[in-house]
């Protein structure tokens, strides 16, 4: 074989290695929001054009739900933007690739799996918090309520709407913040009252705060960023977080044991604890994994932070069948019809 020859062919060898890197695909399920999902892939994107991503998003509990069904023959090679306690749940269920981001040791050790190397990183938490229309409230005789207990006065009755906690990861995480803060006997009897007063559970967490905002509601039990925006974007609501304390959840990642996409899937892992990536979620949320990026949100409550409860998210995810299983069986009467 010639030089030349020699030369062509580690062109045509390197030219080729270049086509299948740029031909990586990673199929990756997600619950972030869409209009907040079009952002973090359009960032990723440009940095990483050599990875293609397909996206499988729905709500918490559909994608959860999706994982459990495919644990013998997986279709995703990572989890970007799923809560937390389901990631617990596919842990527990063997489905997840232990692998320590580059940079995991400057994140708030709240956020990261305790076993090392983790099996999943958080990256940005939501927050309980209730949106309360004033103008419909005040058409209405209504009072603003400052704990979840006022949800259970009769005044309240079929003007509020929250999440299902089988659809919403928002929905989730309420319930089983009530569990834990009241215990399971009055948690069940505080949420056999609040249904009382419940006009329809929803498949969204943002969803009641968004009907609050548009006056389609008084009362919607959502998350604390959700409202934040609304208000800023002029709808007439508070954002009001009530006084027992605020269940809460993290965003979380994790790889999906078995891809074949092992690479990229860690490049991906990596990229979305950076300090840009970090940037990103903070236009969707108050409270990131990496301190000190957080810019301030205009009309943040100021209660959110300060009343995050100490959540046990391994507690969560060891009864999180059994708990919607209790709620479905209690409750889902009121659930909205899914489309």
């Amino acid at each position: 074989m010639t030089g030349k020859t020699l030369l062509l062919s580690s062109a045509f060898l390197a030219l080729t290695a270049l086509a299948a890197q740029a031909e990586t695909e990673l199929t990756v399920y997600t619950a972030f929001e869409a209009d907040l999902l079009e952002r973090y892939a359009a960032a990723f994107n440009e940095a990483h054009p050599d990875i293609k991503i397909n996206w499988v998003r729905d709500s918490t509990g559909v994608v959860t739900a999706k994982l459990l069904a495919e644990k013998n023959n997986p279709k995703a090679d990572v989890v970007w933007g799923l809560a937390a306690t389901s990631l617990l749940v596919l842990k527990t269920e063997g489905m997840l690739e232990p692998y320590a981001p580059q940079g995991v040791e400057a994140l708030d050790t709240r956020f990261v799996d305790t076993d090392s190397p983790p099996s999943w990183v958080g990256v940005d938490a939501w927050i309980a918090a209730i949106c309360f229309n004033t103008i419909e409230a005040e058409k209405l005789g209504l009072t603003a309520p400052a704990s979840w207990e006022d949800l259970t006065k009769p005044e309240y009755a079929g003007h509020v709407v929250m999440p299902n906690p089988a659809s919403s990861g928002t929905g989730f995480l309420d319930v089983s913040a009530w569990l834990q803060m009241f215990g399971e006997e009055k948690g069940w009897d505080y949420m056999d009252r609040l249904h009382a007063n419940v006009a329809s559970y929803t498949h969204s967490g943002s969803k009641p705060c968004k009907m609050a905002a548009a006056g389609e509601t008084v009362v919607g039990v959502s998350f604390e960023f959700r409202g934040a925006s609304a208000k800023t974007d002029g709808a007439p609501i508070e954002v009001i977080t009530p006084s027992e304390g605020l269940g809460w959840d993290m965003e979380a990642n994790g790889i999906i044991a078995g891809t074949p996409n092992l690479e990229a899937a860690q490049t991906l892992m990596d990229w979305a604890i950076t300090p840009e990536a970090m940037a990103q979620y903070n236009v969707g949320f108050g409270v990131l994994a990496l301190p000190g990026v957080a810019q301030p949100v205009p009309n943040y409550p100021a209660g959110a932070e300060p009343g995050m409860i100490k959540n046990d998210f391994e507690w969560a995810a060891n009864n999180r069948a059994a708990i919607l299983e209790e709620w479905s069986t209690r409750y889902d009467n009121k659930s909205e019809p899914k489309t």
